[in-house]
């Protein structure tokens, strides 16, 4: 396996039970496979989700609140319970971590956007875990980038990452909604985003997360566009990331534009 640079990104839904309570035995085995990918020599950048949702959990809210000042609070809870755990996680194999909390604004802004891409670069030479999510506790709907597929197609693209992998609920992209259509087959290779691929897209995913395939597909396009290979895979069992890392058909592989 040639080394490389990879984004992963994990959805509230692979992090956590339906409960909105955390699923530490998925957790603890995706740290521990990501931590020997980076001991094979890739660099990792952890794109997590989850914030709100842990945060409904240990507020033990009934439901994913809707108006912004208990979304806030969930996340600043969340978020804390979040770290602690990477941190206990990963440091398990030696690996330390670092969280970032981004706003459209560090994106968006080219003095913030070069602080932000100055201190990644600083931490994978430190061989850090940069640990990104959105900002959930200050974004407003003025500054929200809006979903962690699009932040996590955005690192990629900002890190010039080799891949982007988008863990989930679902396997990958299909010919029709598989809960819908029993009949739906996988799409494994995706050699270009046309316009009956973006026609595939459906609407939200869980009730607890926030994205879905439409979000995905819009990562994609970043992400191919800038010459990094995307994959939407089934978080379920993080072991599968290494045949991912691989190059292995698993899930739905979205190439890269060449040129």
């Amino acid at each position: 396996m040639q080394n490389k640079r990879i984004v992963v990104k994990v959805g509230t839904s692979t992090l956590s039970h339906p409960s909105g309570l955390l699923n530490i035995r998925r957790v603890e085995e995706l740290c521990k496979v990501l931590s020997d990918l980076k001991n094979a020599g890739n660099e990792i950048i952890l794109v997590s989700s989850g914030a709100i949702g842990m945060g409904v959990g240990k507020l033990s809210l009934p439901k994913r609140p809707e108006d912004m000042p208990t979304k806030q609070a969930a996340a600043a809870v969340g978020q804390c319970e979040l770290m602690y755990t990477y941190d206990k996680a990963f440091g398990e194999y030696n690996h330390t971590v670092a969280q970032i909390l981004l706003t459209a604004e560090e994106v968006d802004q080219p003095d913030r956007f070069r602080n932000f891409h100055n201190t990644m670069v600083r931490l994978l030479e430190l061989h850090a875990l940069p640990i990104i999510n959105e900002n959930d506790t200050m974004a407003t709907e003025e500054i929200k980038i809006g979903d962690n597929d699009t932040l996590a197609a955005r690192v990629a693209v900002s890190m010039e990452a080799d891949l982007l992998i988008l863990l989930s609920d679902i396997d990958g992209l299909y010919t029709a909604d598989p809960h819908t259509h029993p009949d739906a087959e996988l799409i494994s290779d995706i050699p270009a985003l046309t316009d009956e691929i973006i026609a595939l897209a459906g609407g939200a995913g869980s009730s607890l997360g926030t994205g879905g395939m439409a979000t995905k597909l819009q990562a994609a396009t970043l992400a191919t566009a800038a010459g990094c290979d995307m994959v939407i895979a089934n978080g379920v069992a993080p072991s599968i990331l290494y045949d991912i890392a691989d190059g292995k058909p698993v899930g739905s592989r979205f190439r890269a534009k060449k040129g």
